[in-house]
């Protein structure tokens, strides 16, 4: 057996491999990783990152975003968002958005990974999952950014505080927020809890 067919018994359908991965099934990876490229075996998503695809009956299936940020990042303590997910909060935002945001704590900027363009932005503070308390504050966050009306979303937001756990929503504020969010939002939650408890 060729160390090419050594190296190709050890790849999995599906998978995202780092050149540096490689190096523990080849000495000799970059002339493999050339004829894994060139027989269609792997696929150059970015520099130094590979896939392996996987086989439908409709075709070649795409990595999973979460496999091809991880593998870029080589860490998996990320979120991964977008603002299509503001949508869910039921403010007003209705746009569709063909971007996908990707909180992190090591890399900063617009990278295409594969076919695929994502915005790196290093964050010291977000959780595992978007909860809607988070997504609340990002939609502030980044209110500056969307195409729909501000003041309206806006308007829509002090409704939406009301409705939200005021612990949780204050607890997402101040560990999430950027000074413009925790400005509109804490005497926000902070007049609603004390009308609630009066």
């Amino acid at each position: 057996m060729s160390k090419l067919e050594e190296l190709k018994k050890h790849l999995k359908r599906g998978k995202v491999y780092r050149r540096t991965e490689l190096t523990k099934w080849s000495t000799s990876v970059d002339r493999h990783l050339d004829e894994l490229l060139k027989d269609g075996t792997l696929q150059k998503l970015s520099q130094g990152v590979y896939y392996f695809p996987k086989g439908t009956a409709f075709g070649e299936t795409p990595p999973e975003e979460e496999m091809l940020v991880r593998s870029f990042l080589k860490d998996d303590r990320f979120l991964l968002t977008s603002p299509n997910a503001y949508n869910s909060l039921g403010v007003g935002t209705t746009q569709l958005y063909n971007q996908r945001m990707v909180y992190n704590h090591k890399r900063h900027g617009e990278f295409k990974l594969g076919n695929r363009k994502f915005s790196f932005r290093i964050k010291p503070h977000f959780p595992k999952k978007a909860t809607p308390e988070f997504l609340l504050v990002d939609l502030v966050n980044n209110l500056e950014t969307l195409a729909e009306d501000h003041k309206e979303v806006l308007k829509n937001v002090f409704f939406k505080v009301r409705t939200m756990d005021k612990k949780r929503l204050e607890r997402s504020i101040l560990e999430y927020g950027n000074a413009k969010a925790k400005k509109i939002l804490v005497p926000l939650v902070r007049t609603e809890t004390q009308q609630y408890a009066g």
